[in-house]
Parts: structure tokens; sequence; C-alpha cells
């Protein structure tokens, strides 16, 4: 690309109208896109550089789950809502171990509460991961929209050079190039719940969010936690009533091996749910095709269509990639069962005889925040009914 640099918006006010004093700021930082478009801003995250494809998200809350979500692995997140920071972290809402975010794009960095530990920024801080505010996050959304996804770079504080920054940015991995999956999947089995007589779920973590296993938890099952690479014999064992797949980055078409898992969990029978990147995967398993939006879904709004009742329900949304669903074969079984109203996208699958739903939205997120939690219902029903 030969596009010139050019500054997303006027000279920036005094940093203390940016980020809040009791966040700390660490000086002048530049948000610089492979397109040549680059932003100025102040740095107030971890004082080191990264970057990797930007998504928008227009949650309006939500961004501590946002930053500890390992499907957002390898992206940097930009939020719409203009004030980042004005509620505490609360430590039991972590939906990992860890943030995976490569950075954070805020237009104000706030702080409603004095005790540093339970501020965002201490905890981007304290994994290595840049922010920056006092960007028009809404002008960037609309920029992307046009011109979809782009790849960038939050510069450590003090780097300002615009040239540099844009070439850095272009240097950048793609996001299709990379493995995430094996980057925020465990390395060990884990087992939560201690039950014996209670139905037992398998989920394959290829980015698992602890809402997942909560949710299951709250209906009466214990969970047991896979790695990516687990095997059909482990995974389909004996004692095992129900499977899922679960959420997590990257791209579907570079995961042959649990694509072929999928088919052998199809072919068992038994109760499979697929969320997010799980639905991609069994979708592929299924025969149908993924392609990556032209801009990905992010944010806790979307309405989606349940085709079977007519019921539609607002849905949280972190996803890069969607099933074509003209291109899932008849004689698989399948069929798309749920849709997204604002593009028409495939939102969910179904098969005809066996126990088996996919959802491309996250169920626990509840936005709604009771709307989509009927997916884990129906899974658990289905589990008690097979045993």
């Amino acid at each position: 690309m030969t596009t010139p640099p050019t500054v997303g918006h006027p000279p920036l006010p005094r940093a203390d109208a940016i980020v809040d004093p009791r966040v700390g700021d660490a000086g002048p930082a530049l948000l610089a896109l492979e397109d040549g478009t680059v932003f100025s801003g102040i740095a107030f995250g971890a004082p080191v550089a990264s970057g990797g494809d930007l998504v928008v998200n227009t949650s309006q809350t939500g961004y501590q789950e946002i930053a500890t979500d390992p499907s957002y692995a390898g992206q940097v997140v930009v939020m719409t809502y203009p004030l980042i920071g004005n509620y505490g972290r609360l430590h039991d809402d972590d939906q990992s171990e860890r943030p995976w975010l490569r950075g954070l794009v805020v237009a104000h960095a706030t702080a409603a509460v004095l005790d540093d530990a339970r501020q965002l920024a201490t905890l981007l801080r304290s994994n290595d991961i840049p922010a920056i505010a006092g960007v028009d996050t809404r002008a960037l959304a609309r920029h992307l929209r046009a011109n979809g996804c782009l790849r960038g770079i939050i510069t450590e504080p003090g780097m300002t050079d615009p040239d540099r920054a844009v070439a850095l940015a272009r240097a950048v991995p793609r996001w299709e190039d990379q493995d995430f999956v094996a980057e925020v999947s465990p390395a060990v089995v884990r087992e939560v719940g201690d039950d014996a007589a209670a139905p037992l779920v398998a989920i394959v973590d290829f980015g698992l969010k602890a809402n997942i296993v909560r949710s299951l938890r709250r209906r009466g099952v214990r969970v047991r936690v896979l790695p990516h690479t687990t095997g059909a014999a482990e995974l389909l064992a004996p004692d095992v009533a129900g499977i899922v797949f679960s959420p997590g980055p990257g791209d579907p078409a570079r995961l042959d091996g649990p694509v072929a898992l999928a088919r052998a969990v199809i072919d068992d029978g038994r109760p499979f749910l697929g969320i997010c990147l799980g639905h991609q995967i069994v979708g592929r398993a299924a025969g149908a095709e993924t392609r990556r939006l032209r801009f990905g879904h992010h944010g806790a709004n979307h309405p989606v269509q349940d085709l079977d009742t007519g019921y539609v329900q607002v849905t949280a949304q972190n996803h890069e990639v969607q099933v074509v669903g003209d291109r899932l074969p008849a004689s698989s079984g399948f069929r798309v069962s749920q849709v997204n109203l604002n593009d028409r996208s495939v939102e969910g699958l179904r098969h005809a005889e066996k126990p088996i739903e996919t959802v491309q939205y996250h169920p626990e997120g509840a936005p709604g925040p009771l709307d989509a939690l009927a997916v884990f219902d129906r899974f658990v029903d289905a589990m008690r009914r097979d045993a």
C-alpha cells in the first residue's frame, strides 16, 4: 500500500481531559492502521507497543469481560462507547485467567473507583497490554465499516512518528496466518464439580469463557474441561453425557483436527452444543464452508431470530467468521436454525434427528439479560432425556 499517513483528528486537549488522573497516563502515543490512517492519543496501558487486527465493540459495559475473553486473542479492541472505566473490576467476572487482546482503544479512560487493583488500566498494565485514549472511536468504527478489517498498532509512549508507525502496522502478522487456539487452550484436563450423580459435560476448550462453565453448573451438571488436542476416545468416554465445543479465537479453516473430532461426535450422537468457534467447527464438519466477514460482529446488541419459533433475542457476539448456510449439504442432516437480522448471516444450526445444536452468539453473555440462556436449558434437557 502507498496511502500516505493521515491524522485521524485535530490536536488533542490536555491529557487529564482524556485520561482520568486517577488512572494516570504515560504520555503521547499513536494508533496507526495499515492503510496509512493515524490517530494521535494518550497512552494509559502498559508502556509497550502491540498490534493486531482492529475490531469494534459497541457494548456500553462489559469491558472487563471483553479484555479477558480468549476470543479476542490477537486483536486490538476499539470501544465505541465514549467512557470506559466508569465502574470497577470484579475479579470473579474475569472470563479467563488473563487478558488476551493485543491492545485497547477508547475515547476517554475514566476511573470510578479509587482502588487501583479494581481499575481496568491495572489489569492491562500487569499483563503488558497497551491502551490508548483520545481516539474518536466512532469515526474509527465508521472507517473500518467502510474499508473492512485492518491491521493496526498502538505505539509505545513517546513514539509519535506517523510514517514509522504505519510501517509497523503493515508488518503485523495477518490474523488468518496465526494459530490463536494453541495459545489460549489449556494443556491439562480439569474437573469442575464433585457431585458424582450429576451428568458430566465434556467441554473442548478452544478459548473457553468462565460464564459457560458457570451457566452449565447452575443447571446441575459436572464439567470436564479438555485441551483442544483431545482425541475422540477421551472426549467420548463412557461417563460423558454431553459435549460442548467452546468459543475461541482465530480461523476455523486452520482447525482440521477439531473438525475431524466434531465429525466423530456427530456420528456418536450424544447431545452436542457448539458455541461461536465451536459452531463454525461443527458447520465445517457438516460439510459447510466458512467465510470471513467484511467486518466482524462484536457487541451486545445483535438481534437473532430463531427460524423454528420466530422468537427474536438480543445477543452478545464476538466473531470474524460466518458459516455459509447455502453451502450446507442437505445430506448432512443439519439445517440453518437461526439468523442475524442485521445481515442475515447464519447464527445457528440444528440436526434433524440428533440432539445437536450450535449457536454463533454467546448465550453465556446474556445481554437481554436472559434472552439466550435457553440454549443451555435445551442442551441439559437433551442430556437428561438421553441418560
